[in-house]
């Protein structure tokens, strides 16, 4: 591809294809050709979003209608997909016919099974021959294939809280087949930017609360990539929790390592995973992540313990999930398959 690579984002006017737009329109590799948005059309970038005013081309780029023939006319090379799940594949499929590269930050092709997507989703996947050829894009772990991808489904916040920990214990044999047991704490941008009662400031505000227990949506995917790190069905209880501020990820798992196994080992697997990846933090031993520290970056920080008394391992990390958990991460993967650094555009602290 060429330096410059000419991109499009559909569904700009949400928290993430906020994000998205703040990144591109700084990328040295990106020029952004087209933004979507039904409700925006017309408007300028920086008339509906005043911190883009002088920044690139936002005073003068509009929103337009999403159409997948008008974004080829236009000469994007790929295509953010900032849309909700069940929308993105509606424009996945035109587009990729167009010879449009996706980067889909939804959930429609983050699974390998349409009965799973389903059962999660509850209904059936408009395109599930597209399921196979899609990548889940967790860069630290699948880079060979994003490379070489024109479809890349972007991994959900919570899952890259939770993914990046222990696919490298699982992979290692290092974990037992004991159940494992995740709590995560998301700000409340992760519910996206809609009307919803439940997340007004009054709600929110001076409130912590449990929800979408037992089965929040993300799980599917959880589950299917612990499978295919450990080589066996994972089994895991997974409480994500809203706590009142704007953005930001804690999770915390719990697990039993198989017998014999080391505190020194683990540490050994996850530096030996992560040493040279630009964006995972591996704060040691006893350390606890703080969102404060990553907010606004595309950083995970994943600290370790050992329960002694109760024999169990403790994991611990904290990322931006409009940021690592989402938009960054689309840009990291952006990265890769147009074979720029991979911290092209994303080394703000």
């Amino acid at each position: 591809m060429s330096q410059k690579v000419k991109v499009a984002v559909l569904g700009a006017s949400g928290y993430s294809g906020i994000e998205l737009l703040r990144l591109l329109l700084r990328h040295p590799h990106a020029e952004l050709v087209a933004v979507t948005s039904r409700t925006l059309a017309g408007k300028t970038l920086s008339a509906e979003f005043p911190r883009f005013r002088k920044v690139g081309i936002a005073d003068r780029l509009t929103f337009s209608n999403p159409d997948a023939a008008a974004l080829k006319e236009a000469g994007a090379e790929i295509a953010f997909l900032a849309l909700p799940h069940g929308v993105s594949v509606e424009y996945a499929k035109p587009l990729l016919e167009l010879g449009i590269k996706v980067i889909d930050l939804s959930a429609d092709f983050r699974l390998r099974s349409a009965e799973v997507y389903k059962e999660f989703y509850a209904h059936e996947h408009p395109a599930p021959e597209l399921l196979s050829e899609a990548v889940y894009a967790l860069p630290e772990i699948r880079a060979d294939e994003i490379q070489k991808a024109r479809l890349i489904a972007c991994p959900g916040c919570y899952p890259t809280s939770i993914l990046l920990p222990l696919i490298p214990l699982l992979k290692a044999g290092l974990l037992s087949a004991d159940p494992l047991a995740v709590s995560s704490m998301s700000g409340a941008s992760g519910a996206g930017r809609n009307a919803n009662v439940s997340l007004l400031f009054c709600e929110v505000q001076n409130s912590l609360r449990s929800y979408s227990v037992p089965q929040h949506r993300h799980l599917s995917e959880i589950g299917q990539e612990l499978a295919i790190a450990a080589g066996r069905e994972v089994k895991l209880s997974f409480v994500p929790h809203l706590v009142p501020v704007y953005a930001g990820i804690c999770t915390t798992t719990f697990a039993s390592l198989a017998p014999g196994v080391t505190l020194e080992q683990v540490e050994a697997a996850l530096q030996q995973a992560y040493a040279d990846q630009p964006f995972v933090r591996l704060l040691g031993r006893n350390q606890s992540p703080d969102t404060k520290h990553v907010m606004g970056t595309n950083f995970i920080d994943i600290g370790w313990a050992l329960d002694q008394r109760a024999g169990r391992l403790i994991l611990m990390s904290a990322e931006d999930n409009i940021g690592k958990g989402a938009s960054s991460q689309a840009i990291q993967n952006f990265n890769l398959v147009c074979g720029f650094d991979p911290a092209a555009g994303l080394q703000s602290v």
